[in-house]
């Protein structure tokens, strides 16, 4: 067939008439307006609060010019260094795509002519001439040529598919991928050649319609809603506080006589009042938490990366730790992706899985009989050429180092697979005479075979084949494609054949992955393979990986759970372990169904048509080597393919929660004891136990400091054997807010007990208000800091590991440092004197005592481990 193509002029009208072959991109929001976004966070909303009014008072000269200064500070480096961190990810991802689409080009006759454009110039009309390994650029019907294509980013399969031209009178349906005559946008040309005209391009090809579908909002994070569910509660609790030390210091006023003579007298009192309260209200909020998290997710990416686990969105990875439960691909993600052999047998049934282990005179046979007979070769280290099982047969040989043996020159003649016959065949010339050899479906060959080769090299009559078939059975069973490879001594592949091996040939299960796919059962988290398979080698693909251990699992295809109502549905989710046939509408179908439930649903995917549920998804993970559709859609994208990488980033994940639980019972207990200290002092006679310097002092050094400590907490594998933290659960849990309570009362007690009790103020050998403030500013500072040791770890022992986090220990010395200064040098600025060493031990000892009164409320709550 003469083809032409279109003209110059023809190209332009096309254009025109139907757009250019690029598909809708919503670039990621600027740096400045992601910064922007941030101040919708919960935390940060409480933050801008006390912010205005500590501007308000610094106005009225009852702030000083720090205190709002601080505030601001901590607002914008936790604000900012999340906004940064995503941008530079998305960066990176933008860097690698534009990569990736530079490099993409289309062969196209024009004016009877082959030229080579961008595959953005293509325009509907278009002749594209296509061959092997060419990615096609647009959707259209074949005119000419045959092609076998690989529509995995399509429909996630590693299954061929065959596209010739549509005869006179022939029909096929365009939405049906396997009809024969339609080749679509984004699937990859594995043999033959052909020419494709061009009918719809960009937006409209059925790639670009998949990829429109993911650019939709998603819901909050679990994450989001347990900070803003937090921060309602503490914003509560400020506001009650506040009240409460107004109301008691107005109280306290009335009850000891102390009535103001006039009316400025009242206003100074209650601005006296409020501006304690006000400090009460910023000591109640952990400035430190939005930066914790930001630093946490910035951290645990960089660590990420090295372990080949892009995060594109950051939000994704403490998504991850959430999660309970996990729709996973099986190409590509629980499988290799690539058929490979897995073992092959002798016609008595003697198995080898290497060809190392076969008798010498034997793999001579099997190098010919695969390698020879073979349309892909090798050049260069590398496999050229042939269809999924040739390049499988090849890869097998390359193994062994058997590629050079094959002795390509004694070739007579070569018959590639003929659909017909069901075989290929090779004639080679061996010892002055012609061997055929021939490797295809196993119902063609071993009805011929009257003799096979046994483990010596040696041929046998073949009379007995009952073996034989059960081991085949017996492979089909596990999801094995079968193949028989055989020889005739002749010049044709007709006759009595003598069997030389069956071969078993499968994508195979990662070893890797088994291993990861046990690790995140056992952390609670329900894993669902989901695939386009039949519904036999799915179920043996998912027992051979962990999936199907119990009689309840469940394995379903995607017409059985189309017949099941939404209701019904959600009732089989928690034993469902396998979904065959699926299509990508059941992925999504399956996450929302998952979602009305309640739970972190996360969701694997390559291809195009795991777009749209990779974006529903709370966390979508994106293969490295998929579509860049699905990397766009994804959350985070695993570089190296491999379910063991998903195991990492929800571990990565739960470190990160467990780090925001810990700094919580930190600063929350400092927070909680500032209170209670501040609000009992002026009912029990003394106005300002500490100042608003000191608190604010107290405040922001724990916050940032802090923030710093536990970011740097290690990934424990010990976060594995939890099981899932509930959507609507409650971020400060039961034992947590024990925990705080106790030691805020510990601290509480001692800080007014120096001043109030007499054995622990006699302790310091003085009546010195001033002094005795001092000491009392000294020890809250040193008892929270021992606490941080406590909240660390849930462990009897709160210095277990310890040394696994230096910064946590440099961090711990830093603060007894900067107290040791401000209390020595803080002078009449933070209202302190210098303390004796006698004081310094007191306060010592004090404070160190919240470690063994923890112990205790761990060994009465049974918490060590």
């Amino acid at each position: 067939m003469k083809l032409n193509g279109l003209t110059k002029q023809q190209v332009e009208d096309s254009r025109r008439q139907y757009g250019a072959n690029t598909l809708t991109q919503i670039p990621p929001d600027p740096l400045w307006k992601k910064i922007l976004e941030g101040f919708k966070d919960p935390m940060i909303m409480i933050l801008l609060v006390a912010l205005v009014v500590q501007v308000v008072l610094f106005f009225l000269h009852q702030a000083e010019w720090f205190e709002p200064v601080g505030i601001l500070i901590a607002i914008l480096i936790a604000n900012g260094v999340s906004s940064i961190s995503e941008s530079r990810q998305e960066g990176k991802a933008s860097v690698l795509k534009a990569e990736e689409e530079a490099k993409e080009t289309a062969k196209v006759i024009r004016d009877g002519e082959l030229h080579e454009i961008h595959v953005s110039e293509v325009v509907v009309g278009d002749i594209v001439f296509l061959q092997a390994g060419d990615k096609i650029s647009a959707d259209g019907e074949i005119v000419d040529g045959s092609i076998r294509v690989d529509q995995a980013a399509l429909n996630g399969e590693t299954e061929e598919a065959e596209k010739v031209p549509c005869e006179a009178g022939d029909t096929y349906e365009i939405k049906d991928l396997l009809n024969r005559h339609y080749a679509y946008r984004g699937t990859v040309v594995c043999g033959g050649e052909g020419y494709l005209e061009v009918k719809v391009v960009g937006d409209r090809t059925l790639f670009g319609e998949l990829a429109l579908e993911v650019q939709e909002d998603t819901r909050q994070t679990p994450l989001q809603v347990k900070l803003s569910k937090l921060a309602n509660q503490i914003s509560t609790f400020g506001y009650i506080g506040a009240i409460a030390i107004v109301l008691g210091i107005l109280i306290k006023t009335l009850a000891t006589g102390s009535i103001p003579a006039g009316i400025y007298e009242w206003i100074r009192l209650i601005m006296d009042a409020v501006t304690v309260a006000v400090t009460i209200i910023v000591c109640a909020v952990p400035e430190g938490l939005p930066m914790l998290t930001s630093i946490l997710l910035s951290f645990q990416s960089l660590r990420m990366a090295k372990d080949n686990v892009l995060v594109r969105k950051i939000n994704g990875l403490e998504t991850a730790g959430s999660l309970s439960i996990l729709f996973s691909d099986k190409t590509g993600t629980i499988t290799e992706g690539r058929l490979s052999v897995v073992e092959m047998a002798t016609g008595n049934v003697r198995v080898y899985d290497a060809l190392s282990k076969m008798p010498p005179v034997l793999s001579v046979d099997v190098v010919t009989g695969i390698g020879v007979n073979n349309s892909a070769t090798v050049s260069g280290g590398q496999i050229i050429g042939g269809n999924s099982t040739d390049r499988a047969m090849m890869a097998f040989l390359m193994e062994s180092d058997a590629t050079n043996a094959m002795a390509g020159e004694d070739v007579r003649s070569f018959s590639a697979f003929d659909s017909n016959k069901k075989c290929s065949s090779v004639t080679i010339t061996r010892d002055g005479k012609a061997v055929t050899y021939i490797k295809g479906a196993p119902e063609r060959i071993l009805d011929r075979c009257t003799k096979y080769i046994d483990e010596e090299g040696e041929e046998k009559p073949l009379t007995e084949k009952n073996y034989l078939t059960q081991y085949i059975d017996r492979q089909a069973g596990r999801s094995m494609r079968i193949l028989a490879v055989a020889k005739a001594y002749s010049e044709t592949d007709e006759g009595e054949l003598t069997l030389i091996c069956v071969i078993s040939i499968r994508d195979n299960v990662r070893k890797k992955a088994v291993d990861a796919i046990r690790e995140v059962c056992n952390a609670g988290i329900q894993v669902v393979m989901v695939t386009g398979d039949r519904k036999e080698t799915a179920v043996a693909i998912a027992r051979e990986a962990g999936l199907l251990t119990n009689p309840e699992d469940i394995a379903v295809t995607s017409a059985e759970m189309a017949e099941k109502t939404d209701e019904e549905l959600k009732e089989m989710i928690p034993h469902l372990r396998v979904v065959s046939r699926a299509l990508p509408t059941d992925k999504s179908r399956l996450v929302r169904i998952a979602q009305e439930l309640d739970l972190v649903v996360g969701m694997t995917g390559d291809g195009v048509n795991d777009s749209p549920a990779l974006k529903k998804a709370d966390v979508g993970f994106a293969m490295g080597s998929g579509t860049e559709v699905a990397k766009e859609a994804g959350d985070i994208t695993i570089l190296d393919d491999n379910f063991s990488s998903i195991e990492k980033a929800i571990l990565y994940g739960r470190t990160m929660f467990k780090s925001i639980r810990k700094f919580l019972i930190f600063q929350l207990t400092v927070n909680v004891a500032a209170v209670l200290t501040c609000f009992i002092g002026p009912l029990l006679g003394e106005n300002v136990v500490m100042t608003v310097i000191q608190l604010l002092l107290i405040n922001l050094a724990m916050d940032t400091l802090a923030a710093i400590a536990f970011g740097s907490e290690p990934a424990l594998k010990e976060y594995m054997r939890e099981k899932p933290i509930p959507r609507s659960a409650s971020i400060v849990s039961k034992d947590m807010l024990i925990e705080i309570l106790i030691s805020a009362a510990y601290i509480t007690f001692i800080c007014l007990g120096i001043l109030f009790v007499p054995p622990i103020r006699n302790l310091y050998r003085t009546a010195d208000t001033v002094y005795l403030k001092s000491a009392l500013f000294a020890t809250f500072m040193m008892a929270i800091t021992f606490n941080g040791f406590n909240a660390r770890t849930e462990h009897l022992n709160p210095f277990e590991g310890i040394g696994r986090n230096r910064n946590f220990l440099l961090v711990m010395l830093a603060i007894f440092l900067m107290q040791f200064i401000f209390v020595t040098f803080g002078g009449e600025a933070l209202s302190v004197t210098p303390l004796t060493a006698q004081g310094w031990l007191v306060s010592v000892v004090l404070a160190f005592l919240i470690i063994p009164i923890d112990m205790v409320r761990k060994m009465i709550l049974h918490k060590p481990q």
